[in-house]
Parts: structure tokens; sequence; C-alpha cells
């Protein structure tokens, strides 16, 4: 885990350092501008193709807008993340998500004199839109599902006071070393027969959320790699001081936007997540597809 904290942080070093310094005045007053993406992936296969193969159909909404305010040494930057994807395979019984999130951040800074410094506060919600599920087969064969998660379960809220180092709106990161968490979900899932404590994204048995205090470190970054191509990375780290601290939660996502005009778009999303809480083990997503894309 260290070694890939070291990366992620050298990578951010690596790509500021290689951008050109930027001496522009920002804009006073609220600014604003959001995107709306919808993205096709497709494949099929007749009867008669011999390579093997299997058709499917999936399709992924996703809405990123921001909303920033400066006031001479005073932010406010907002930012409302959401994406929703379906796939669908020739054969399954059921139609299974490819992702689902729904994040809202907000951090607020007053500036230092001189300075790229900030005093700050900032707070996080994420959840998602709809059910999750696991998916397995009964004794007879058939293909059943059984619900995991729901929109609200889980559901992160959390927030704090610290420092912040803002270059543009489009690279700063913020240190709060007194970052208060709550992880919210259904207490029906935490009241089935035989739940231990903590199995659940760390909540005991019968409770309807957790408190965590601890450290955050979030950092966001955005450049164009080449002419129409964008290249966008959010990193959130976390620290609970109250349980293991030692264990770090980790959240990545890299968005590389690639426009072919006005209203096509090509899309590439990564994402990695640990939280010992949920899986002990990197949960790994890639989206890639093209599609409409419509700018506000």
């Amino acid at each position: 885990m260290k070694k890939l904290l070291l990366s992620a942080f050298i990578l951010f070093g690596f790509v500021v350092n290689a951008q050109e310094e930027q001496d522009e005045t920002p804009p006073q007053g609220w600014n604003s501008e959001g995107k709306f993406q919808l993205l096709f992936n497709q494949s099929a296969f007749n009867k008669e193709w011999t390579g093997g193969g299997t058709s499917s159909m999936a399709a992924n909404l996703v809405l990123d807008y921001n909303l920033n305010y400066r006031q001479g040494d005073f932010t406010w930057d907002n930012k409302f993340l959401a994406n929703y994807g379906l796939t669908k395979l020739k054969g399954d019984e059921f139609t299974r998500k490819t992702s689902d999130r729904l994040e809202v951040n907000s951090i607020a800074g007053k500036q230092l004199e001189n300075s790229n410094w900030y005093y700050s506060f900032f707070a996080n919600f994420r959840t998602q839109f709809s059910k999750g599920y696991t998916y397995s087969k009964n004794a007879d064969g058939v293909e059943i599902r059984t619900e995991t998660t729901h929109m609200f379960s889980p559901a992160y809220l959390q927030f704090g006071p610290g420092m912040m180092w803002k270059k543009s709106d489009d690279f700063w990161f913020n240190l709060a070393p007194a970052t208060a968490r709550f992880i919210f979900v259904d207490p029906a899932f935490t009241s089935a027969p035989g739940y231990v404590d903590g199995d659940y994204y760390g909540v005991d048995r019968g409770e309807s959320s957790r408190f965590e205090l601890g450290a955050s470190v979030s950092a966001y970054l955005k450049y164009e790699v080449m002419t129409n191509v964008n290249m966008e990375h959010n990193l959130s780290l976390y620290s609970n001081y109250l349980d293991k601290p030692g264990n770090v939660d980790i959240d990545y996502l890299l968005n590389l936007d690639m426009s072919i005009n006005q209203y096509l778009s090509a899309n590439f999303i990564f994402q990695a997540i640990y939280d010992d809480n949920t899986v002990g083990a990197f949960q790994i997503r890639e989206v890639f597809g093209a599609g409409l894309t419509y700018t506000f």
C-alpha cells in the first residue's frame, strides 16, 4: 500500500512539473461548467461465428458539473459527479451494473496573503443510485441474485477544517487532519441472523451508522494531454484515528476525455478503491465507450 501511495504522489508531482506556469488572473464571482455524456458499447456475433464471443450491449451515463465562486481572497469550489451504467449479455437472466456513483464535493478556502495556501473547510457526500447484487446459481443451475446495497446504503459523509494549496481551479490539494466521517447503511443488512459486528461497511450489529474521526488528504488535477484530449485525476485518502489508523482508505479516479467534435466523444474511466471495512483488497473499475456529449 505504501508503494501505491508513493506512486500516486509521484504521478501528481511529475504531471504538475510538466505543466507550464500560468499567470492568469482568476475570474471573480460565480462561474460554472458542465458536461453530460451518453456512452455506448456493443458487440454482436451470429450463430455461424466460429471465433467465440458473446453478444452484449452496454450504456453509461456521465454527468460532471462544476460550480465555483471567487471573491478577493475567498474561494468556494463545488463539484457534482454522477455516473450510471448497465450491460446486458446475451443469455444472461439479469441486466448488470457497470458503474453507479453519486458524489458531491465542496471546499471553501480563505487565501493567505501572497501565497497559494488557504485556510479551508471541505465536505464530501457519496452514495449510489440503485440496488447492487451478487450473482450465483441455485441447485437447478438457474441464475439468482442477492441484494447487497441500495441507494444510501452505504452512504458516506465526511467534513472538516484544514489547509489547501491551490494553483488554480484545475489543480489543488487539501490536508484536513481532523475529519469527521459518517457511514450510513440500512439496518436491515446489519440485523440479519448471524451478523458479525463490522461485516457490513464496518457497522455494528443492528446499527444504521458508523462514526470515524481521522485525517483526510484530497487532490484534484486536470490538464490537456493533447488537442481535444483532457485527463482528470481525483485522489482521496483517509485514515481513521479510532480504528486501525495504519489502514489508509484510498479512492482514485482517472477520467480521460477525447473529443471528436462538438457532440461526439470517447471516454475512459479508471477507478481504484481500497477500504478494508468493505473488502480487504483493491476494487478496480474500468469503463470505455464512445457516444454523445453535451457541454453546458
